[in-house]
This record gives structure tokens, sequence and C-alpha cells, in this order.
């Protein structure tokens, strides 16, 4: 079953012309300074490093070229100019923060940086190996910083959207939890499945509705493989909870490099990974992480009313809350788990989309990154319980974004995990969770 899978997803891969998906395109970035990257001097393409500083100059909706950037930080220093569309690319060997300077000298006639704009200013990397510097360019425009309520606010809908694409995942793991016992470490691996999937039938000239539907149903037919081929067999062996959940760490990490095989090891972007800003009166947010929002939303509530609704649902909340009662009642408790793995693949793949655009970009380890979360949302709300995950992603989601109003970006993550714990100390059963008695 693992050899026809890799034979599968090692044939869309090499099918696929990745140049067809979009990438984030820059000119040439300089290791060293220099007055103007040439032929003759030594230069090197964003692709030399894993990491890049970017960003687009425009004045008056023009794109402004020939401006030099320079990029210092973590023991580098390199500079590049803005190409014809006005964009520009650092590449930087170590995520970390850098001083990014506009060379104001290099603007051209007429042009100047708006008032209050900061030049140099302080990038730092966040889970991404793409950084953004913006440089506001226009005379007469004053740049003015938001109060601390309208920061709130756009820090909690940008929290809301995180916490939703969170619970996609982390309402798959839960099902799967509850109705097997089981604590799936390869769930990271199903959520960059969807991700890697869409970003090659991108590849093939799909269009994104298309590509992104049949990244989705990979991602149900992942599921349900694993568990007609892997799972199933051990079940019906009689293997413990202990011996599973260490054979899913081996799934996951043959998962991850696997992937990283066939996909490299750089960040890529999706169609239409660079959005618009909609402004909602003093509160921005951008035009992918709006849509990932009202997609979510949907996509639980249709879940919850499955669950709560439907014949299958009620049979799936029997198997999670009793197996042998369930299976004595009549339910066909095999066929219920292979459903809770496929809508867990489906539910999975979708939030890899939606998270590759929120990042924004698709990384071989992207799932990874986010498991621990996506664990810590589901303890949070109670293990086994999946409105529990639900509300436990929204919390760790809001808390993630908010956090970094005080604290550096790369701590954002710790926090939320240091919530989880300080709820558990006083809640074991997490919030949604029963009280159990053991002995």
């Amino acid at each position: 079953m693992l050899a026809f899978l890799l034979a599968v997803f090692a044939s869309l891969l090499l099918s696929a012309p990745a140049v067809q998906a979009q990438t984030l395109a820059a000119p040439v970035s300089a290791s060293t300074p220099s007055p103007s990257p040439s032929p003759e001097s030594p230069a090197s393409t964003p692709d030399s490093f894993p990491n890049t500083i970017n960003g687009v100059l425009r004045n008056a909706g023009q794109p402004v070229a020939g401006v030099t950037i320079r990029a210092t930080g973590e023991g580098f220093s390199g500079e590049t100019v803005t190409s014809e569309t006005g964009a520009w690319t650092i590449g930087v060997p170590v995520q970390g923060t850098y001083q990014v300077e506009l060379d104001v000298t290099t603007l051209p006639e007429g042009v100047a940086l708006a008032e209050g704009a900061q030049n140099p200013r302080e990038v730092t990397f966040a889970n991404t190996s793409n950084a953004g510097a913006i440089f506001p360019l226009g005379e007469g425009i004053v740049v003015q910083s938001q109060s601390f309520g309208e920061l709130l606010a756009e820090r909690m809908l940008a929290g809301l959207s995180f916490g939703l694409l969170l619970a996609l995942a982390s309402v798959g793991l839960s099902l799967i939890f509850g109705t097997t016992g089981l604590t799936n470490f390869a769930h990271g691996e199903m959520v960059t499945l969807g991700a890697v999937l869409m970003f090659f039938l991108a590849g093939l000239g799909l269009p994104i509705w298309l590509a992104a539907a049949l990244a989705i149903v990979g991602g149900g037919l992942s599921g349900y493989i694993q568990d007609a081929g892997l799972w199933k067999p051990l079940r019906r062996r009689g293997s413990g909870i202990i011996p599973m959940m260490i054979v899913s760490i081996g799934l996951a990490l043959a998962a991850r490099y696997t992937i990283q095989l066939f996909f490299g090891g750089s960040t890529q972007q999706l169609p239409g990974a660079r959005s618009p800003q909609i402004e909602f009166g003093a509160v921005s947010i951008s035009q992918n992480t709006l849509q990932s929002l009202i997609i979510s939303t949907i996509v639980v509530l249709v879940v919850s009313f499955l669950l709560l609704k439907t014949r299958i649902g009620k049979a799936t909340r029997a198997v999670a809350d009793n197996p042998a009662l369930a299976s004595a009642s009549g339910i066909d408790v095999d066929r219920v788990i292979r459903l809770v793995w496929t809508v867990g693949g489906v539910l999975a793949a979708l939030g890899g989309i939606l998270w590759a655009y929120y990042r924004p970009g698709v990384t071989f380890n992207m799932g990874q990154q986010i498991l621990l979360l996506i664990f810590a949302a589901v303890v949070l709300g109670g293990l086994g319980t999946v409105f529990g995950a639900l509300l436990g992603s929204v919390i760790v989601g809001i808390f993630v974004e908010v956090s970094t109003i005080w604290l550096e970006a790369d701590l954002k993550f710790v926090g939320a995990l240091l919530i989880m714990i300080i709820v558990l100390l006083f809640r074991p059963q997490g919030i949604l969770g029963r009280r159990e008695r053991v002995g």
C-alpha cells in the first residue's frame, strides 16, 4: 500500500511543471553590498538562500524601478535594486531580525518616502521563509499609527480566521481520537499534503478552484487508504494504542521526508498568494484571510450539522462515546471509523490549503509547524470532543495572533502552548471534556 501511494505521489510530482505555479518573482540580490548589480560582480539569486526579504515599491499606483534596498543583520549584509515592476527580493542565509533600508538618494526625481515612514525598518521572520518590508511613497502622504483598539480588533479578526482554519485540522484529529483512541502524529503531514497537491495540480495549469477541489479529494483518499491499509489491520491484530501511536510517528517522518524529496526544501507560493488589503473602517484584512474566514466558517457549520442532525453523524458520536455499545446496537463500527478517517483527511487537506494562503507559502514541513497547535486546541477543548476542538482552536488562534501585540512573532506559538498548560492544570479534561475516574 505504501509503495503504491509513493508511486502515485511521485508520478504526480514529477509530471507537474512547478514553474507554472506562482512563486515570488524578484530581481537579483547580492550577497555583499555594491552600488548596483552587474554581471561581473558577485551576485546570487533569491534561490541561493533559503529565506528572502521582499516587497514592492509603488508611487501613485505606478511601479518605481532602479531603487536600491539594503538588508543587514545576523552577520549578513546585502542589497538589490527594484525591477521594472517595482518588486525586489534579498536572499538571506538564516531567519532572524534584519534592518532593511531604502536608499533615498536612488529615488527618482519627485518621488519621496511618505511622511512618518520608517527607514530603515526592522524585519523579523515568523514561521515562514519569506518576510516583507513596505516602504510607502508619495509626497503629502502621512503614515499614521494605529490606536491600540484598532490594532487589537485587527489581530482578533486575524486570530479568528487562523483559529477557524486550525479547527478544520483539529476537528478531524479529534474525530479520529474519539472513535479509535489514536493520537495521530501523522496528521500534520495530512495538512501538508493538501497544500502540496494543490501546488502541483495548479502547476499543471488547472484552474485554482479545480486544483483545490482535487487536492481536497486527494486528502480524503489518503485518509481512506491509511485506514484500509494500515490502521484497520493493526486494530484487528489487537495492537495497543501506544504501539499504534509510535507507528504514526514513523509514518509522519516517512511522509514528511518523502514530500521533501520530491517537493524540495524551499517555500513556494500558491496562485493568488498575493492579495489586496480590504478596509473595514480602521481595521484591514487581506482578501485571502477574509476568504479563509468565510470558507472555514461554512465548512465548520456543515460538519456540525452533519454530526448533530444526520444518522451517520449520530452513529459517529455513538462510536466515539462507546464503541462496544455502538456495535451491539447494530452500528458498523469499522465503516464509521473508515468514514471518520476520510473526513479527517478532507478537513486536513482543506486546512492545509488555507494555511498555505495564510502564512503565505507551501513548505514540506508546514503541517509539522502547526501540529503542536492542533494538539493544543484538541487538548484544550477536550480530547475526543468535536465541539471542544472547535472551541479550543478558536481560543488558540485568537491568543496566538493577539499575543503578537506584546510578544515577538517567534514566541507567539509558545504563548499558545503555555495557556494550554495553565488551563489543564485547573481542568485536566479540557473545557468541554468530561471528568473521568481512573482505577
